[in-house]
């Protein structure tokens, strides 16, 4: 997959995640904040674990990182840009703009 731009809105994000060659989706949230609500298909690493975990995530598949608003998952994009990596995105907004936007969520799980 071609660069990812640094953000990408809810509706960007929701057209890569659907379409061929889709990006994984990390969701730096807590486990408490993901059982509450979390994006379907989305794979949790907890920004608290994400230097020690990041190595799980695949080189050769583009990111999409996203929190609650984006302040979290932007620290994450940024530090997996700094190491090379240019096919990783932040979620602007977060899942509270995912939401807003009437895109799906699961609820309590």
């Amino acid at each position: 997959m071609a660069n990812l731009p640094l953000s990408l809105t809810p509706v960007e994000a929701a057209e890569l995640l659907s379409g061929p060659d889709a990006p994984l989706l990390v969701d730096v949230r807590e486990e408490s904040e993901w059982n509450e609500v979390h994006i379907p298909g989305a794979l949790l690493m907890p920004l608290s674990q994400f230097v020690s975990r990041q190595d799980e995530l695949p080189a050769d598949r583009a990111l999409i990182m996203q929190c609650r608003s984006g302040g979290r998952s932007g620290q994450a994009a940024l530090a997996l840009r700094t190491t090379g990596r240019s096919n990783v995105a932040n979620l602007a907004g977060g899942i509270t703009d995912w939401e807003a936007a009437g895109l799906p969520v699961v609820y309590g799980e």
